[in-house]
């Protein structure tokens, strides 16, 4: 099958080669085993199902008749059906927005054998209208997207995934050549984000069949790792965006209310932004991702309601504003920037009251107790781990899926500890601070080298809360000595003073100790020097342009060859909009830059472009050339 499923991937998806692990994926299925596939976001897991199909069932394989794809998001559903009807591939939907007649004839279209691929939501596969279909359609793979979404250690578990397994047994498996109805349906299951742990829930719940499993790497290079420390958070996004002027962002927040703010803030400043949160209603809610995925708005302020699964893939800078819960809920929402494999920049702004504001609104699941509670602390200590670490961004992400590289232990230059201060946008001379680490050191001795940092500002503060004054700390000589730092000012320089090693804390329960290092400071009168701590309305340092900022070696201005650029941004803005579906599904920044550089003179080379198979040169061949000879003034440089 694989000589098959390369013609096909070209010819209808424009693409002529697999990445890693997608040939191996599709020959598993076509042979009608199940699989477990664990691939990055933008490592390419929906064409492990959408390809297959597309191959001809009757050379004896399990697909070519109808692929079930299950998918936890409405907005994933439409986006990668109208890219699929783009590519003249019948796929429809099964979800709450449609209509009864509608429901009805995609129900029907789907059982008649009419349709490759139809999308649904668990909880809609799971009713009692879609009985029926379940009963007459013959299906050739099942595809559950998302499945760590089954497992309770996952970062986003839901329970209508459960019923999952149950289902799939009521599936009527479509028939081979061979005449045989085979041991069942198989079942694809896709995730970017899972454990070892999370993998085995995921074979477990869905009943997979000694499941071929597939594990590609996690590492995403192309993806600028950094973080920093929170001073003004709107003005450090500006500050990131302003490196990708023709680039889409989404700046990641911790609450609804946050997001509506920030996205006016960044509005107000001349970055057209948008909120996206489960606060508005479902048509605001989907209008603003449509404006955001059109490019109408250059970037979208979310909470982790927003992007799995979006598949726009020029997403080039991407901020937390807040902490994540999880690394797994990091490296999900940090996957969706450089889908396209250009540079793209990832920046995490950190402060310590993030850790206490995502510990409040988990109460309810400590006080639940059990294993949920026990992996959602120890997700929050890994998250924090990650945060505080003087580390190896890649080394320490890929270390928590169980990957270790040694090109990149060795040190990497996609993230800002490895980069230093030329590829940091916040490096800063440390100065001396002795005498504020100093009061810190000597406050932690004071309160007995057993609390942690928090408790140990509020008694530098000179606080008088309840558990200051029941333990008597309030009369300690360092109670309120450090009133001329506030209160994030002496957190961070606690963060700073365990990374040189002066602290030590404990990692089950926070406490914070003197190493010897500290008590030999003390005993040398040593000072000590360290980055000064932002106040709250510090502004940030100035960055240096992100290398690549546009894409890797970007052209002149005012050249024939930004001339062309332009041009042909603007044919994609019309033809997406005489098409009413979004600039990457007519072609992709790659495609964009891989027209400039080659600039084809016929439709032979035009095919030698990435992205562009013969569905997309027969639809739009035409324009593209000659867009391309004008844009060149007439002269058209023909490259082989």
């Amino acid at each position: 099958m694989s000589r098959r499923a390369r013609e096909v991937l070209k010819e209808v998806f424009g693409y002529d080669s697999f990445r890693p692990l997608q040939e191996e994926i599709i020959d598993a299925v076509e042979a009608g085993e199940d699989a477990l596939a664990v691939m990055p976001t933008g490592g390419g897991k929906s064409l492990c199902y959408q390809l297959p199909a597309l191959i001809d069932g009757a050379t004896g394989g399990a697909t070519g008749s109808l692929v079930l794809v299950v998918s936890p998001l409405i907005a994933l559903m439409r986006e990668q059906v109208a890219f699929l009807r783009g590519l003249g591939v019948e796929a429809r939907v099964l979800n709450s927005t449609l209509s009864p007649d509608e429901w009805r004839a995609n129900a029907e279209a789907a059982a008649a054998g009419e349709l490759r691929l139809l999308y649904l939501a668990p909880e809609t596969l799971a009713s009692p209208r879609a009985y029926d279909l379940l009963n007459r359609a013959e299906i050739g793979l099942f595809a559950v997207d998302e499945a760590h979404c089954i497992s309770e250690w996952g970062h986003d578990f839901r329970p209508e995934y459960r019923a999952l397994g149950e289902i799939r047994k009521r599936l009527k498996p479509a028939r081979r050549a061979s005449g045989g109805a085979g041991a069942g349906v198989a079942c694809l299951a896709l995730t970017a984000t899972a454990t070892e742990r999370v993998r085995e829930d995921i074979v477990a719940q869905l009943g997979l069949r000694s499941p071929r499993r597939f594990v590609a790497s996690f590492d995403r290079p192309n993806i600028f790792l950094e973080v920093r420390r929170r001073a003004r958070a709107v003005d450090q996004a500006l500050e990131l965006a302003s490196s990708y002027p023709e680039g889409s962002g989404i700046v990641y927040c911790f609450s609804r209310a946050r997001a509506e703010s920030f996205a006016a803030d960044l509005s107000a400043r001349g970055l057209p932004a948008l909120p996206y949160h489960a606060g508005l209603s479902d048509d605001e809610r989907a209008a603003n991702q449509d404006r955001f995925i059109r490019d109408e708005v250059r970037a979208i302020c979310a909470t982790t309601a927003f992007g799995m699964g979006i598949d726009k893939p020029d997403v080039r800078f991407l901020v937390h504003a807040d902490l994540p819960k999880s690394l797994e809920q990091y490296y999900q929402e940090v996957g969706r920037a450089g889908r396209d494999g250009l540079p793209a920049r990832a920046l995490l702004l950190f402060a310590y009251s993030d850790a206490m504001k995502i510990r409040s609104l988990m109460a309810r699941d400590e006080a639940e107790g059990g294993e949920r509670a026990i992996a959602v602390e120890a997700a929050l200590r890994a998250m924090l781990r990650y945060a505080e670490s003087a580390s190896c961004r890649r080394a320490t992400l890929l270390a928590h899926f169980g990957e270790r590289r040694a090109t990149v232990l060795e040190g990497c230059s996609s993230c800002d500890i490895c980069a230093g201060a030329a590829g940091s946008s916040d490096a800063q001379a440390e100065e001396d601070v002795t005498t504020q680490a100093y009061k810190l050191l000597s406050c932690v001795k004071r309160t007995g080298e057993r609390f942690g940092a928090g408790h140990v500002v509020d008694v530098l503060l000179g606080s008088r809360n309840e558990r200051v004054l029941g333990l008597g700390h309030a009369e300690l000589s360092t109670w309120g000595i450090g009133k001329e730092w506030a209160r994030g000012q002496w957190l961070d320089l606690a963060n700073q003073l365990l990374r040189k090693g002066y602290l030590a804390k404990d990692e089950d329960y926070g406490g914070l100790s003197l190493t010897p290092r500290a008590l030999e400071a003390f005993r040398e009168k040593s000072p000590i020097a360290a980055v000064p701590p932002p106040r709250a309305k510090t502004a940030p340092s100035s960055a240096p342009r992100a290398e690549g900022a546009a894409r890797a070696g970007s052209y002149p201005p005012g050249s024939a060859e930004a001339a062309l650029e332009s041009a042909l941004r603007a044919l994609r803005r019309r033809l997406a909009e005489e098409g009413r579906v979004p600039n990457y599904m007519i072609f992709s920044d790659r495609t964009l830059y891989e027209l400039v550089d080659k600039a084809p003179a016929d439709e032979a080379a035009l095919l030698r472009v990435f992205g562009m198979g013969e569905v997309k040169a027969r639809r739009f061949g035409a324009v593209i050339l000659e867009t391309i000879a004008r844009g060149r003034g007439g002269r058209v440089i023909l490259i082989p």
